[in-house]
């Protein structure tokens, strides 16, 4: 590969703002690390959007060019952009839909206003059309065609990949203003969005966001019922979600919901990561 090769752009994209997934992309067959990464790439650069406007209509604007880029419907030289160009190489050999990528695209414009969810049912949607949707693609471009494993078990394994990395972030969302705390949720244990704004530790937080660890854990546990049924071929798609266990064992440690969590020893995720990617065990 060239300097300039997009692949190798969206790879230097991975490893400075979503090293997991790049960790993971080390594990995925060479013939689709490529494209697996491209897709992973796109995930990245539209995740970012929020944090590089101060308003949402630039990055309406933005994520704008993105739904354009890939209906065909952009504007001068998509493909200058080398993200762009990688995942329009990705869906074309690999034929794959487009509706999961404008359904993330929309997911990422209701980022651009920090309202928090309505509701636990609409957090995990929207868990559905990120976290989901990548493990889902990442799964048809292993199939290449062929069986790409039950779409029920990428949705489980993401919800609880998404959740966990929320409650992970949590403390980063809460300085930047960001409330990922549905709302009918922290209704039920009494936590008000000035709370999480405020810094305010109370058992009601506590208890709201064990709920959401507790949802995650129950995802998690549904994703690996359905382990036997995915096809040797696409369990690299999954890798990532060997992280989520020992993830959650960290959170579950944490005494302070507004700092860091523990997190596992850095040699152990390569060798889970593997592991999933060989075995399925996720």
């Amino acid at each position: 590969m060239v300097a300039d090769d997009p692949f190798v752009h969206c790879d230097a994209l991975l490893a400075e703002g979503d090293p997991d997934r790049r960790l993971a992309c080390m594990f995925v067959p060479a013939h689709a690390r490529p494209a697996v990464t491209a897709i992973y790439a796109f995930n990245l650069e539209t995740a970012r959007v929020r944090d590089l406007v101060s308003e949402p209509l630039p990055g309406e604007i933005r994520l704008q060019w993105w739904r354009d880029a890939l209906q065909g419907q952009g504007h001068g030289d998509v493909r200058a952009n080398p993200v762009a160009a990688a995942l329009l190489d990705a869906i074309s050999r690999y034929r794959l839909p487009l509706k999961p990528f404008l359904d993330l695209i929309d997911a990422r414009n209701g980022d651009l206003y920090d309202d928090p969810p309505p509701t636990l049912n609409d957090l995990e949607g929207y868990c559905g059309e990120t976290s989901s949707a990548l493990i889902r693609l990442a799964s048809l471009v292993l199939a290449d065609g062929g069986d790409a494993g039950p779409a029920d078990a990428a949705g489980y394994a993401g919800v609880a990949y998404a959740l966990a990395g929320l409650l992970r972030s949590f403390p980063h969302h809460a300085s930047r203003g960001r409330v990922f705390l549905p709302r009918d949720v922290m209704a039920r244990h009494a936590v008000g969005i000035e709370d999480v704004l405020s810094g305010r530790r109370s058992p009601g937080l506590d208890a709201a966001l064990g709920e959401l660890a507790g949802l995650a854990r129950a995802r998690l546990e549904q994703a690996r019922g359905l382990r036997g049924s995915l096809p040797r071929g696409v369990r690299p798609a999954f890798a990532p979600v060997a992280l989520v266990e020992p993830w959650l064992a960290g959170l579950a440690r944490r005494t302070d919901p507004f700092a860091a969590a523990p997190e596992p020893a850095a040699w152990t995720k390569p060798l889970r990561l593997w592991r999933a990617a060989v075995s399925g065990s996720f």
